[in-house]
């Protein structure tokens, strides 16, 4: 036998950590919060200047690298450079540029003039440049960011290596904020804030200044609604728009514009909403014409070029234009919602605000930044002032402070010899020590002396608007009156009044034909084209299926289900697929979606839900009630309605009464009555728990009931009856044969 070779290295034993336990809430306390509050302040939510950090990381390291004023750079410099601020990878920086850019048309005020590709904000597809082909510099609105940031108007912290510095807010002369577009997903919470006309915003900003109790009404005279870069028409909703203004959530309605050009006989869409793109509408329309629901459009095709956005759709003959685009703003995203969720950070702290209080916020904002701004330029005043004053000693005796200079042996001593013998401070010495000789006369003396004048007064106004608001927020108005001189621009996105809008209606559009219908007893409904039908009229089931309704009608008709749940829903023929004898059909609790659980009872055909028609109900405990067909009409395109029947018993089947006709109703006993619809009385509400019309004792209960009496009734004389209500009279043999139902079943 062979041995085993060993090493001779003894195994090392295996030193297992303890496993201390924590409780959950410390775990999220300690390791997840500081990744919540991390994602909230530092990356997702913008704060009152209207950046997030990325952004202004980006727009800071542009402003110091000289590209408000001066030519354009290579868009790679300008990522590399801010990497010294923002430490991530240079595609998250790009990215974030490309945003910003003129190219991108996401801004109704874009930050960054670019040159080259740098995609399109309404195509998902369209890709932009790779950075070392693009080139940018700040676009002259800039300027208003960054006014004041030299002078101490906002914090300058250090970045995150400790090397440089960069400023906590961007000074804004206007309320960025409200004007640039903005989302974000943090974690908890979102932000979602529109664009907003900067004429509008800067006129109802002006207006809060003049009055901080200014009505939402008037705000909303002033800021009239959203605007987007992309234009398009939003569906003006005063009271939708106030709740919004108000709350800082809700959402209103976008929707794409066109022109229809009559020679080509084609619709030219040029405007999109602002939160849908190109190849999203395309998607669409394209699969509804692969399903055969939008015939009268030939051709669509994407002609964006440098002209701007185009998207063409080519029409068939006869087709009116406005007709079928009323039906694409309803079944496609050339009509869209844009949600809107106004939360913001004041102060590292999230807030969900309206435009009032965001504009409130701002005002705050900017007049600290201002007064800051003008606290700066106040000492910088101060400080030359003190050495004016310093200089106009020395007028009285110009020779003796050539005198002293000439006289003190030591440079060291000029200074202090001056300050002693014209009784100054050490800072005004060495002022005017530092004059050349050829400015010791005394005409550039009394030049120097005429600004002490200067200098007086524009410190005097300084400290005045520093020390009251009301003249502080006087400035900043007058700042927004001249930016929205300079840089206003009129609305891209215009109104469009809902009582203005024609809404399409299915009904209006759709073909109409007849088809034949079919509905089984376990929910599956078919629609099927008379051609499909033609040599193959056998019918596709599930096992232990039956088809219980069958019929030739238009596809315009409507239906009518109702669910075990005490429900009924609505439908139309058109809403079904049209489908093949060979393949089961929709099926209906999924198709108009019921319920976990919940299935259909029965279905009937409304026919236009005519006055003297009705609906029996026929219930588990023996009861039946007769409710008119009108009570389940609506005016609205309501597609459920709840407490469709009585709840006392479960239902067993539900029939549409157009004349009189006669009714079977079996028992799980295998008994059975035939009686006329005309001895059940009418009663007006649907929750009518109905009259008694079949005698049941005991665990007996109905478990079937139809108007086609040949289903179970071989000699429906046999079961007639005429008074209610009747004892059942019990199957003969062939009529459970012929019902399919045996009498262990029944029972």
């Amino acid at each position: 036998m062979a041995r085993k070779k060993t090493t001779g290295i003894l195994p090392v034993p295996i030193q297992v950590a303890e496993i201390s336990q924590q409780p959950i809430t410390d775990t999220i306390e300690k390791n997840y919060m500081p990744y919540v509050m991390s994602v909230i302040i530092s990356r997702a939510i913008p704060e009152i200047d209207g950046f997030k950090p990325s952004h202004r990381k980006l727009l800071y390291t542009m402003y110091k690298m000289g590209l408000l004023t001066g030519p354009r750079t290579k868009s790679a410099n300008v990522v590399g450079q801010t990497m010294r601020l923002n430490p991530h990878g240079d595609m998250a920086i790009y990215e974030t540029m490309v945003r910003l850019t003129r190219g991108y048309e996401a801004l109704l005020h874009p930050f960054v003039d670019s040159k080259g590709g740098f995609g399109k904000q309404y195509s998902r597809d369209m890709a932009f440049s790779a950075s070392r082909y693009t080139e940018v510099k700040l676009a002259p609105i800039c300027a208003e960011l960054f006014s004041g940031i030299d002078k101490d108007a906002v914090d300058l912290v250090d970045n995150y290596d400790n090397t440089t510095k960069e400023p906590t807010l961007l000074p804004t002369t206007f309320p960025n904020v409200l004007v640039s577009p903005n989302s974000g997903i943090a974690v908890g919470m979102a932000s979602s804030i529109c664009s907003f006309n900067l004429s509008e915003v800067c006129d109802g900003t002006i207006a809060l200044l003049k009055n901080p109790n200014t009505s939402i009404d008037k705000i909303l005279d002033i800021i009239k609604a959203p605007d987007f870069s992309g234009g398009g028409y939003i569906i003006y909703d005063r009271e939708q728009l106030k709740d919004i203004y108000l709350t800082g959530r809700g959402s209103f309605k976008l929707r794409a514009r066109y022109v229809y050009k009559k020679e080509s006989n084609c619709i030219e869409i040029v405007q999109i909403p602002y939160s849908t793109s190109i190849e999203l509408i395309m998607k669409k329309i394209i699969d509804m014409i692969k399903e055969g629901k939008l015939k009268e459009i030939s051709d669509i095709r994407d002609e964006i070029d440098f002209d701007g956005f185009k998207l063409t759709i080519d029409l068939r003959r006869g087709v009116d234009p406005d007709k079928l685009m009323s039906k694409l703003f309803k079944t496609t995203p050339l009509e869209d919602d844009f949600g809107c969720n106004f939360n913001i950070l004041v102060d590292g702290a999230p807030r969900l605000m309206g435009i009032i209080e965001i504009l409130k916020e701002w005002i705050l904002f900017r007049m600290n930044c201002y007064r800051r701004e003008l606290t700066y330029d106040l000492n910088k005043k101060k400080d030359k002032l003190h050495l004016l004053l310093g200089l106009g000693k020395i007028l009285l005796d110009i020779d003796k402070a050539i005198k002293i200079v000439r006289e003190t042996e030591n440079e060291s001593d000029v200074v202090p010899n001056l300050a002693k013998g014209f009784n100054i401070d050490t800072t005004q010495a060495e002022y005017i020590a530092e004059i050349k000789l050829r400015n010791l006369n005394r005409e550039y003396i009394l030049n120097r002396i005429k600004e002490i004048e200067s200098l007086q007064k524009d410190i005097a106004e300084i400290e005045e608007i520093i020390g009251d608001d009301i003249k502080l927020k006087s400035e900043i108005a007058k700042q927004l009156t001249q930016i929205k001189k300079k840089y206003g621009a009129p609305r891209k996105t215009q109104l469009l009044y809902a009582d203005d809008i024609t809404q399409y209606t299915e009904s209006e559009d759709d073909e109409s034909m007849d088809v034949h219908v079919v509905f089984t007893r376990e929910g599956y409904f078919k629609q099927i084209t008379h051609k499909s039908l033609r040599g193959n009229d056998e019918q596709k089931l599930k096992d232990g299926d039956e088809i219980v309704f069958e019929k030739d009608i238009s596809n315009k008709e409507d239906l009518l289900f109702f669910s075990d749940r005490f429900k009924a829903y609505k439908a139309k023929v058109s809403d079904f697929e049209v489908v093949k004898a060979s393949v089961f059909g929709d099926y209906v609790p999924a198709k108009l979606g019921f319920e976990d659980g919940e299935r259909v009872i029965s279905m009937i055909i409304p026919d236009g839900y005519k006055g003297t028609s009705n609906v029996i109900f026929i219930y588990e405990n023996g009861k039946c009630a007769k409710v008119p067909l009108s009570a389940y009409q609506t005016k609205s395109n309501r597609r459920m309605l709840t407490g469709a029947y009585s709840d006392v018993s479960p239902l067993v089947a539900a029939i549409l009464e157009e004349e009189v006709k006669d009714i079977a109703i079996i028992s799980n006993v295998s008994r059975a009555i035939i009686i006329s619809s005309s001895i059940i009385p009418l009663k007006s509400t649907r929750s009518t728990q109905g009259v008694s019309v079949f005698k049941i004792k005991g665990v007996q209960k109905i478990v079937a009931a139809t108007d086609v009496l040949e289903k179970y009734c071989t000699t429906p004389s046999r079961y007639k009856k005429t008074k209610i209500p009747a004892s059942g009279t019990i199957l003969e043999e062939k009529d459970i044969e012929l019902g399919q139902v045996s009498i262990t079943d029944l029972e």
